[in-house]
């Protein structure tokens, strides 16, 4: 039994769910998104609160139950409050500006790094050292977060490079005579 897929998923005020076949489709303030869930499983929206049920107990159906159920949950935490990712740029010199769909990155490199925001996300720079990336879609905010970070990535000597706010950075202690 899936501890995850026996819970259902509640609907906020603002947002509605519509199941059509075997997609569910989720609106809220934040945009529309839709997920199609493999044929193992059973989702039907009932007052405001959104079920997913397996069909037989194969061990392929149990799987896709928890997972359906957490992708619809994501749904409707993307369309109500959406999803943000913090990260933090530790380095002298090492800075960041957003400058409308392209962020330009300065991390000690021969050159500045322009990176392409893609569609779906926004990322700000409220300080030269701070970027946040917000969307609505999961996988896309931590995709994009990921990519950024993967520029310089952060060492462990000194702690230079690009981390995630809550990441902790193992530290080294250096050489020594």
């Amino acid at each position: 039994m899936s501890r995850i897929g026996k819970k259902p998923v509640e609907l906020p005020s603002g947002v509605e769910a519509k199941v059509s076949g075997q997609t569910v489709e989720v609106k809220g303030p934040k945009g529309t998104r839709s997920f199609t869930a493999t044929d193992d499983v059973n989702i039907a929206v009932e007052d405001n609160v959104v079920n997913v049920t397996p069909r037989g107990s194969s061990k392929r159906a149990k799987q896709q139950w928890g997972m359906s159920r957490t992708q619809v949950a994501n749904l409707v935490t993307g369309v109500s409050q959406g999803f943000k990712k913090e990260l933090e740029i530790n380095g002298v010199g090492y800075r960041a500006q957003a400058q409308g769909n392209v962020l330009k990155l300065s991390l000690g490199l021969s050159h500045e790094v322009n990176f392409d925001v893609p569609e779906g996300v926004t990322v700000t720079t409220p300080k030269p050292t701070e970027i946040i990336v917000e969307g609505n879609d999961q996988q896309q905010v931590g995709e994009v977060a990921a990519k950024i970070r993967e520029w310089r990535k952060p060492e462990p000597y000194k702690g230079k490079g690009i981390k995630y706010k809550d990441e902790y950075i193992f530290r080294k202690e250096g050489k020594k005579k």
